[in-house]
């Protein structure tokens, strides 16, 4: 009975939350990254709110070879899920992407991320998280990347594509820590966690709904 329960309230979630994310149509990057010369993986790392959905929503996509959910931001010393919690550390909750540049390109995962991972209108919280270690931000490894995020930043301002100015911060990488074992791939063991039904599959579904094109094959 409780799991049914979840179940309905999950998938009113999809509905409500859904009309959410599709608040805005996000254009693909004017300027995209050069990072297929070399053949060989690259590294993104992203901040967008609680890492369990935007973790979830790039193992889904064609390309990526490895997400892992962690810290950015702070040093080694407080890249703990408690001290990052108190939103002193300097922290962000962040995702580690490993891709194949050959079948994605780092503006093609930016356009997802401002797409469906998060509202990065939203200053220093998402949803029902506030703090600075759930801001909004793109820890470029490259000055590649460093060009193409804050070209994309600017292009979305520009062209005015959501209500409010995208607030999405363009910091370099200082260094990535991955977060405790039991963050990682959260959703796909806590399916029916309240939370994740409520605040992360509707961005799955947004993902499906978007890029069916970007899409692992299954």
């Amino acid at each position: 009975m409780k799991r049914s329960l979840l179940f309905l309230t999950g998938c009113l979630a999809l509905i409500l939350a859904g009309c959410a994310v599709f608040a805005a149509e996000v254009p693909p990057p004017a300027v995209d990254s050069n990072g297929a010369v070399s053949g060989r993986p690259a590294v993104a790392v992203l901040a967008g709110g609680c890492f369990w959905g935007v973790e979830a929503v790039f193992e889904q996509v064609k390309g990526v070879l490895d997400v892992t959910s962690g810290y950015a931001g702070g040093s080694r010393a407080d890249a703990h899920y408690e001290t990052v919690s108190s939103g002193r550390t300097g922290h962000a909750e962040s995702v580690r992407i490993t891709y194949d540049p050959l079948q994605v390109s780092f503006g093609k995962l930016l356009q997802v991320f401002f797409t469906v991972v998060h509202d990065p209108t939203e200053l220093n919280r998402q949803g029902p998280d506030r703090g600075p270690q759930y801001r909004s931000a793109i820890f470029y490894t490259s000055e590649d990347q460093k060009r193409v995020a804050e070209a994309y930043v600017q292009q979305l301002n520009g062209a005015k594509v959501f209500r409010s100015p995208v607030v999405t911060r363009v910091t370099r990488l200082p260094a990535f820590y991955p977060a405790e074992d039991y963050h990682q791939d959260y959703i796909q063991h806590n399916p029916d966690n309240p939370y994740v039904m409520y605040n992360d599959l509707p961005k799955i579904a947004a993902l499906h709904k978007k890029f069916p094109d970007l899409l692992k094959s299954r």
